[in-house]
């Protein structure tokens, strides 16, 4: 051994390390080049350097510098910005960052189960996407900026995502969530703002999942959530030997040339945990502008144990957000659940009745999706209709166009003898009976047993009746998983389902 390699003791590896280790500054991944940052905001840029030193930042002729903090933090706003780009921006301590094709404009977060999460080239063999190679060939679109998270759980909130933004190409739409991808570019259009996108979903997740701890553990009424996710534990312990069976049950048809059977879709344990999503893949925006969010999500939560919870979940989940954001009561747009069958085990119509009822938040609005889906799949193929229907609640609800964005809301209903007549919002003073007679009417009397109603429309409001309830009390539409339903407005938007009841029934 020589002289000079003697002097490499290990304390003298770890004093070079130490000296190596001196932090360059360093940007979140949400801050990089091709970002939209949100115009007409204080624009918020932070990261990490040595505790103490100094950061400056320039960004379109304006400057500001802050000092790292005692663990190595550092933060600057910036004044609000009107739409315009691209920019450039550098931020300089020890090193220099600097970040090109900028664009200010708007941001929409968009969030949510498989129904959002399905990208224009659809999923191989269980979803795809009306005219989907045509609208991938032309998702060419400058004007529009992604950010794609991956899938990520986590038992404390992080604060930093993997993942980079990038231009809108025919590359990065094809696996872009669909829903996102329609509704940015419509708001592109008709607002003549470059867009952002972030699309932080995973498919077959809960809400709770995307709710903080903070939030579900300030609320009693949510305790059972924490049962419901111990029970899902003791299921995912047996999932790897049903798996093995269901593998040899596959193998044995293919060897007797039968078609294999179906077996039941298990969830990923990692995506059902309460606040683990929310950590992963929400917190780590918190800090950046957003214009708003658009959800989608509900089919998760149907199942008969859990989805009376739902009407407390929803709302809480909104009211998570939006404190965590500190920007007020920002646009939340969100998909009601569609039409599809299911099974016994599952009560869409509960889900969908909590989604109109938390139309009571402020700034909400709701896509009816009703008309569009496919009873016989989860996963409808049409999502232009249903990004163009988000579009056009934020066209109303966040830039402030006179036009109409949702179809008819139960408002009030009146006894009239035997009949019972149903007042809605959102008519434009007419009701609409797509393909002949309305359907999806039921009636009840006190006892609440529903059956089946007559029901026309007289002007802007709907009489309904049944000769079994001679003295009606309540009335609900389209209450089944996948009903046949057929009420519209003036401006071709279904109405929504929805029972009178004032309890949500259990399912």
């Amino acid at each position: 051994m020589t002289k000079l390699a003697l002097r490499f003791t290990p304390f003298a590896i770890l004093c070079f390390l130490v000296l190596c280790a001196h932090a360059a500054v360093r940007l979140p991944n949400v801050l990089g080049s091709h970002m939209v940052l949100q115009r007409n905001r204080p624009i918020h840029l932070w990261g990490w350097a040595d505790p103490g030193e100094k950061v400056t930042v320039d960004f379109h002729g304006i400057s500001a510098s802050a000092s790292a903090d005692s663990l190595g933090h550092w933060s600057v706003y910036l004044p609000p910005e009107p739409a315009g780009g691209p920019f450039t921006l550098s931020v300089s301590a020890a090193n220099t960052i600097r970040l090109d094709d900028i664009l200010v404009g708007d941001v929409w977060l968009a969030s949510g189960q498989s129904n959002m999460e399905i990208p224009l080239m659809g999923y191989p063999g269980s979803a795809v996407i009306e005219n989907g190679p045509t609208e991938i060939r032309n998702a060419t679109h400058p004007e529009i900026r992604l950010l794609h998270v991956a899938d990520k759980s986590s038992y404390y909130p992080l604060d930093d995502i993997d993942a980079h933004w990038t231009g809108c190409t025919p590359e990065t739409a094809g696996t872009f969530s669909a829903v996102a991808y329609f509704f940015g570019r419509e708001i592109a259009e008709k607002e003549h703002v470059p867009v952002g996108l972030i699309d932080s979903t995973w498919g077959g997740t809960v809400a709770e999942s995307w709710i903080s701890l903070d939030s579900i553990s300030a609320d009693a009424s949510l305790m059972p959530l924490f049962a419901s996710w111990a029970a899902m534990t003791d299921v995912v312990a047996d999932t790897p030997a049903i798996e093995a069976e269901e593998r040899r049950e596959d193998a044995a048809a293919k060897a007797a040339n039968r078609t294999p059977p179906s077996h039941p879709w298990h969830p990923n344990p990692l995506s059902w945990e309460p606040a683990g999503l929310y950590n992963a893949m929400v917190h780590p925006f918190t800090p950046f502008a957003i214009r708003g969010v658009i959800w989608y999500q509900g089919e998760s939560n149907s199942g008969v144990d859990r989805a009376a919870l739902y009407q407390r979940i929803f709302p809480v989940l909104i009211a998570d957000w939006r404190r965590d954001w500190n920007e007020g009561n920002f646009p939340f747009l969100y998909v009601q659940i569609s039409s599809f069958k299911s099974t016994p085990r599952e009560d869409w119509a509960i889900i969908r009745e909590a989604q109109r009822r938390t139309l009571a938040v402020a700034n909400t609005a709701m896509a009816v999706t009703i008309d569009i889906g496919n009873p016989d799949n989860v996963h409808p193929a049409d999502k232009q209709d249903v990004g163009h229907r988000l579009a056009l609640a934020a066209r109303a609800l966040a830039y402030g166009e006179d036009i109409e964005y949702a179809g008819p809301l139960y408002r009030q209903a009146v006894v009239e003898g035997s009949t019972m007549r149903v007042y809605f919002d959102h008519s434009r003073g007419a009701l609409v009976a797509k393909h002949g007679q309305l359907t999806g009417f039921e009636i009840a009397g006190a006892d609440h047993q529903f059956v089946p109603a007559s029901a026309s429309i007289d002007g802007s409001s709907v009489i309904v009746s049944s000769v079994a309830v001679p003295n009606p009390r309540y009335i609900r539409y389209g209450w089944q998983n996948a009903p046949d339903v057929n009420l519209f407005n003036g401006d071709g938007l279904p109405a929504s389902p929805f029972t009178t009841e004032e309890t949500i029934p259990a399912p």
